[in-house]
């Protein structure tokens, strides 16, 4: 089917004058009908021309399109890829975590580009100006729909979804990868048979021949990794010497750099021809590589491709490969969700990789079904060889999945409860009939349907659903009152940070021992509750890393299992900045989280404790993030100060913005900024809180027995912002209160008792800055 006979108006907009087979076959169903639609068809048939088709209709009836995108690095590729649409006067946006959101242009976008989770949090916040704009989405596009059956991500592309259609019923386009139960993604998404296709291999650009190989192991795990990579290279080698090419994937960024320098060696010891080393322009175009080891690398025909790389030496690397400068490339999974860069031979490595919250870990099948489709090259080749490399123990399980698939299961099951809650949380569901209501919705609800031995039947479901609201109830995340049913304010709390219950009600728990006296929330405290949260409960520590755990701890969280003072350390050693060589594989991961849980315990701390306790978690945090000192952490809440300036100013005797203020521009020069930097910084400094207490009717002394009235008056000379304002006396608090500061008076009464000094004290602090409490004492004596 030719394009312009398709989609006349936009026939600029694809890269190809006609469909083929598989996408003639599906795109009546798409583009003359606005049923929900399901395809599912081999790896590289081409269902991403079926995607933009429908987002063409979309587009064509002045609609919204959204597409859900399975990784972060594929929603910008999509931005580049989709400049086409750009052409025809759309507009593309991409809402992503690492990008600050412009509502203005969410809202006017045509095309919105997002990975689940952030469609996730949107859908979650739908009332609130920012987000509002999901509600306007005409057509959702469900890219890689088998990503249901994902572990840990599964559960929340199902909740999304679902979430959705009860917002704004957009039409929904689920597009996969082979899987067995195509049906049941059609019945959760109310597909007609007419719309739901399920294309077998024989729609394969080129036919896959794929097996299972297995290795001899060696003495220790490191040497297994090299078994495997020689055993890999064994595979791979026939196909190149043919002047083919193999990707190989394996389980770790850093695993891609070193497995393409041995194959380096290996390859010289072999004497196999590869590359283009001869050539000279290709040679001069690699010195343009940003990453040395890549730059040595590639003039010989191998390359490394993972998400840390540079967006330019990516497009580089898989540009030579397509090209054939590149005939062997080592790659993480990633490579395999999107990007189109299929080879003769692709070779997986290791079916295990290090999880830094799970330990080790399986790869998961969907994992493996994907980076196996990705061998073959349609035009090039006439067949495509895949290849797992496995332990002979694994080798059976790995032959079944080549035979029969995998059928996509619902995950929601094991996070029932934490996804209920969110659901109450957003007053999608107000009482008993909608809780079942919001299940039927699910891919849970219709899994079981067809499935019922493996999952529940109709009145099993009901009644773990209702067991699972009973156990909201009982903690506390929700009240029930007849039918009705509404969230607490821990609740929203545990929804509003995606929170695990059991962790929302530890944190809790604190601020509750707290608030009535039994615990003071201090330093050690805030720390050893984070890392004893349960989303951090699979994280493993092997010996080296224990052995750190002494210098770092000195003791600490000794009653901590040891998974969870490995975060304690990493957390504890990120807040001076100083994190043992032995701790740093996991660091960044574990210490992303550990901010996400700080946070989220500085809210809990607002509501259910004091300002002062949530502004010393505010302060841990900031520590956290920047590995700056306690005494200088305050500097950090100036705009444009991170951990390189704070230190620098520190290491001046300037702690504080307070002292910032006091040295101003020509005094942050002589600290080493340079004029430009010091002007912002100072401006940005006076923005900041500026407290000054004055205390009035407080006398020397007072006679026993007697009293008399005082007040303090506190005063914000810089920019408003709420405060908590504490008043003690002899340690006992008196009053607390926040307020929003400019300037407050609070009362303090003057009771002569049986001390014979009175030491009144007022604290103000700030909840949602990492800037110390200001005090100041007024003594009394008692005659």
């Amino acid at each position: 089917m030719a394009v312009e006979d398709v989609l006349p108006s936009f026939a600029d907009a694809f890269p190809f004058e006609s469909f083929n087979r598989m996408q003639s076959a599906a795109l009546p169903a798409l583009v003359e009908h606005d049923d929900n639609v399901v395809v599912s068809a081999p790896t590289a048939s081409g269902k991403t021309a079926l995607a933009e088709a429908a987002i063409c209709r979309t587009l064509d009836a002045d609609g919204t399109a959204l597409f859900l995108a399975p990784l972060r690095a594929l929603t910008n590729e999509k931005e580049a890829e989709w400049a086409r649409f750009e052409e025809l006067g759309y507009s593309v946006y991409v809402v992503t975590g690492e990008r600050d959101l412009n509502p203005r242009r969410a809202e006017r976008a045509d095309i919105l580009v997002m990975t689940p989770e952030k469609a996730d949090s949107a859908t979650r916040k739908h009332d609130s100006p920012r987000y509002s704009f999901v509600t306007d989405v005409d057509c959702c596009v469900i890219d890689e729909v088998h990503l249901l059956d994902s572990d840990r991500r599964g559960a929340v592309l199902e909740v999304t979804i679902s979430r959705l259609r009860r917002l704004c019923d957009p039409r929904v386009v689920a597009l996969s990868a082979t899987m067995q139960n195509v049906e049941d993604v059609a019945s959760w998404l109310d597909a007609p048979d007419d719309c739901t296709f399920q294309f077998g291999d024989e729609y394969r650009p080129v036919p896959l021949s794929a097996t299972v190989e297995t290795y001899a192991h060696g003495d220790n795990a490191f040497a297994d990794k090299y078994r495997r990579l020689y055993r890999a290279l064994d595979l791979a080698q026939p196909h190149i010497e043919d002047g083919g090419q193999a990707l190989v994937f394996v389980a770790s960024r850093q695993d891609t750099v070193r497995a393409a320098e041995k194959s380096r060696d290996v390859i010289a010891e072999r004497d196999i021809e590869i590359g283009s080393r001869g050539n000279y322009d290709f040679h001069t175009d690699a010195q343009e590589l940003s990453n040395d080891t890549l730059r040595q690398s590639v003039v010989d025909g191998v390359g490394f491709h993972h998400a840390g790389i540079s967006k330019d030496d990516k497009d580089r690397v898989e540009g030579w490969f397509k090209s054939g400068e590149i005939q062997l490339l080592f790659s993480t999974s990633t490579l395999a969700w999107g990007v189109n860069l299929p080879a003769r031979c692709v070779v997986i490595r290791d079916t295990k990789l290090h999880d830094p919250l799970e330990g080790e870990v399986d790869m998961s099948s969907l994992d493996i079904l994907q980076m196996l489709g990705r061998a073959g090259r349609p035009g090039y080749d006439d067949a495509g060889y895949a290849h797992i490399v496995c332990d002979g123990a694994d080798a059976d399980r790995y032959r079944q999945l080549l035979v029969d698939g995998k059928p996509i299961e619902s995950r929601l099951a094991a996070e029932l409860d934490t996804h209920l809650n969110a659901e109450i949380a957003l007053g999608v569901v107000d009482d008993i009939e909608d809780v079942m209501a919001w299940l039927k919705t699910t891919f849970y609800y219709a899994r079981a349907a067809s499935a019922p031995r493996q999952y529940d039947d109709s009145d099993s479901l009901r009644t773990r659903v209702s067991d699972t609201l009973e156990r909201l109830v009982d903690g506390g995340f929700v009240d029930q009152s007849g039918l009705e049913i509404e969230p607490t304010q821990l609740g929203r709390l545990a929804s509003q940070f995606y929170l695990r219950l059991d962790t929302a009600a530890d944190f809790h728990a604190l601020c509750e021992r707290a608030g009535d006296g039994s615990e003071s929330i201090d330093e050690s405290a805030v720390l050893r509750t984070v890392a004893d949260a349960v989303e951090f409960d699979s994280v493993s520590a092997r010996r080296d890393e224990r052995e750190t755990f002494g210098a770092v701890l000195d003791g600490e969280g000794s009653e901590l299992d040891p998974g969870n003072r490995k975060v304690l350390a990493i957390l504890r050693a990120g807040m001076s900045g100083t994190t043992p060589a032995e701790l740093q594989s996991d660091a960044w991961v574990i210490r992303q989280n550990g901010l996400r849980f700080l946070a989220a315990l500085r809210a809990f701390c607002e509501r259910f404790a004091a300002p002062r306790d949530a502004n010393l978690v505010r302060r841990i945090e900031a520590r956290v993030e920047h590995g700056i000192s306690h005494e200088a952490v305050g500097l950090v809440a100036i705009g444009g100060v991170g951990a390189g300036r704070a230190q620098k100013l520190a290491k001046e005797g300037l702690v504080d913005p307070a002292a910032v203020r006091s040295a101003g521009v020509e005094g942050l020069v002589d600290a080493g900024l340079s004029e430009g930097v010091a002007e912002r910084v100072f401006e940005q400094a006076l923005g900041l809180p500026a407290v000054e207490i004055e205390w009035s009717g407080v006398p020397e002394s007072i006679p026993t027995g007697e009293n008399a009235m005082a007040e303090v008056t506190v005063t914000n000379r810089g920019d408003g912002t709420p405060s908590g304002i504490r008043v003690t006396v002899n340690g006992i608090e008196m009053s607390e209160t926040t307020r929003y500061l400019g300037e407050t008076t609070v009362p303090v009464g003057i009771f002569g008792g049986d001390a014979d000094d009175l030491v009144y004290e007022v604290e103000v602090s700030f909840s949602d800055l990492p800037l110390h409490p200001v005090t100041d004492r007024r003594t009394v004596r008692i005659e």
